[in-house]
């Protein structure tokens, strides 16, 4: 029997049991593609819906899982210009513009990120996806205007190929 491991977050720690191992397994790859994924966890694991989402809410809440959301393949869905843009805007504002560029409809993801002077003056990363290079590099050059003054120079990093994305397993 495996032993319970004890998480820590919260006020106090979470112990993890082999159910919670056993919900982390059916869920590592994503949940099922059901109307009911909680329920359809449940019955693999032995137990209720419920209890899958009072589990999963705990693990939330305890920084053991830490976000359940969509991945999209943007590659499947037609968007082929991917870049992660890069900028270097005040550390006194970035939270505000991190929220203002995050909220754009071609932005997928956006944080704030430790500078590395003098190699890497940025510290606010923007994920934007475009059908082409060239459609993504038109939004990255969107976000410069939105910014105006605010952007103090910035990059694009654009994909030249999808790595598969996996968190954290656990085997067996």
């Amino acid at each position: 029997m495996m032993a319970a491991a004890a998480i820590l977050g919260g006020t106090r720690p979470l112990v993890l049991d082999g159910i919670d191992r056993a919900i982390v397994r059916a869920t590592q790859a994503g949940l099922p593609l059901t109307a009911a994924p909680y329920r359809a966890i449940g019955e693999a694991v032995g137990i209720s819906e419920a209890e899958v989402i009072r589990r999963m809410t705990a693990m939330l809440e305890h920084g053991v899982i830490r976000r359940i959301g969509a991945v999209p393949n943007h590659y499947r869905l037609g968007y082929r210009g991917n870049a992660m843009s890069v900028w270097d805007v005040s550390n006194d504002r970035v939270e505000a513009i991190g929220e203002k560029i995050g909220a754009l409809d071609f932005v997928s993801h956006c944080y704030w990120r430790p500078r590395h002077p003098p190699l890497w003056p940025y510290n606010l990363f923007a994920m934007v996806h475009g059908r082409t290079r060239d459609e993504a590099m038109e939004k990255v050059a969107r976000i410069a205007e939105i910014l105006g003054t605010e952007d103090r120079g910035h990059d694009a990093l654009l994909s030249s190929r999808i790595l598969k994305k996996t968190g954290l397993r656990i085997a067996g």
